[in-house]
């Protein structure tokens, strides 16, 4: 790991003395993950810990998740956790494993969560705070359009004037993060197509509407025709997830469902793509007989960087990570609801490494039974978050 700057003894001092707890705190969440808006006991243990430190955390109006202050004045910054774990199996074999059936933190919001309530246990009694921070332990991220939004309208980024997050990068080793100026992430949709028709008999397709094939004429020509009616079409990913027609060999059902997932790399093609899309299918559709029905699910923006704050947190990274500590982080076609947050104050998404460079396994991923996390990325990201509110 990178060593950190001399500058910051007092903090590295603390996060040793507190590095056993925080650890058995991240694998208490581990082990006891909730889905989007379930987060009930996931809130209690963040609420009880910052209330122990004195702290007076307030549970957000939707049930879940919680919003905290520490300081007064004006300037305030924001750093934010997600707290929801995923719809999957855990498949690790250790001691911190998920003990619910079908629920697994598999995306790092358990490292999230800690990372931040860390930084706010360390900045509740260190009086040489330069400015007042809210802590915010969002739940739903992993729902669309993502609980960025209740928190929004539950008064979460009132006197705000910034905010920072952090999202395990598992392919990025411990002691490094990944910052971006401008798109980070990708706007993600999801397209629900109903084919309708009369149905028939497999023995006279020719007299009825054959919905399969035109199912399979969407499925083969939806991205390349919906391209046609964008301005930068390179912006644009689309992939089925979802196909569903028909129960017999000899039926020629009455309808067909097909669901898409989209991604838009800017907010401009975004704004495009549900005239786009509901176009193509008009073209592909036409004169097939069939009835198609389009409703697009708008999920969540793209994660927009903003260039100074951004620049900020590097040097905040170079002063307390090392100089060699930050990389360039690509553009990546998934989305986050921190989109949401960047759309109403400047601020910005960092990566967080979280490989052990000592691991011979090929880089792990997000959303799979067996991500796990090297936990000293716990202690870069309490670091670096300290050091965002401290200006030093």
């Amino acid at each position: 790991m990178t060593a950190t700057s001399p500058t910051t003894p007092s903090l590295d001092d603390w996060i040793a003395e507190h590095a056993e707890e925080l650890i058995a705190f991240r694998r208490h969440l581990h082990a006891h993950p909730e889905l989007s808006g379930e987060e009930h006991a996931t809130t209690e243990t963040i609420v009880e810990r910052l209330q122990a430190a004195g702290l007076s955390p307030r549970v957000l109006a939707s049930g879940t998740g919680a919003v905290c202050d520490i300081g007064e004045g004006s300037d305030r910054i924001a750093l934010r956790a997600d707290i929801d774990a995923l719809a999957m199996d855990d498949l690790k074999d250790v001691t911190y494993r998920s003990r619910i059936p079908g629920r697994a933190h598999a995306c790092g919001h358990d490292v999230h969560t800690t990372t931040v309530l860390g930084a706010a246990l360390y900045l509740a009694h260190h009086p040489e705070i330069e400015r007042p921070v809210r802590l915010i332990f969002q739940p739903a991220e992993e729902r669309v359009p993502g609980g960025a939004i209740s928190v929004i309208d539950d008064a979460g980024l009132d006197d705000v004037n910034e905010i920072v997050g952090l999202h395990c990068d598992p392919r990025l080793d411990v002691g490094h993060i990944g910052l971006r100026a401008g798109p980070l992430t990708s706007a993600a949709d999801m397209t629900t197509i109903c084919l309708r028709g009369p149905g028939g008999h497999t023995a006279r397709p020719d007299e009825t509407v054959d919905l399969i094939p035109v199912a399979a004429q969407l499925v083969q020509g939806l991205k390349e025709r919906t391209l046609t009616h964008l301005d930068r079409p390179d912006e644009l990913r689309m992939a089925f997830g979802a196909i569903r027609s028909g129960d017999a060999a000899n039926v020629i059902p009455t309808s067909a469902v097909l669901k898409v997932s989209v991604r838009s790399r800017t907010a401009e093609t975004w704004a495009q793509v549900p005239t786009a899309i509901a176009a193509a299918v008009d073209e592909l559709v036409e004169g097939t007989g069939a009835v198609a029905e389009v409703e697009h699910t708008t999920g969540v923006p793209p994660v927009i960087n903003d260039a100074t704050v951004t620049e900020r947190i590097s040097g905040v990274a170079h002063r307390h990570l090392g100089a060699d500590a930050v990389t360039a982080a690509s553009h990546s076609w998934g989305g986050d609801d921190f989109a949401w947050y960047l759309r109403e104050v400047p601020g910005t998404f960092v990566r967080l490494g979280t490989r052990n460079p000592e691991w011979t396994d090929p880089p792990l991923d997000l959303h799979v039974g067996n991500f796990d996390a090297d936990e000293r990325a716990i202690g870069v990201g309490i670091r670096l978050l300290v050091g965002a509110v401290m200006r030093g």
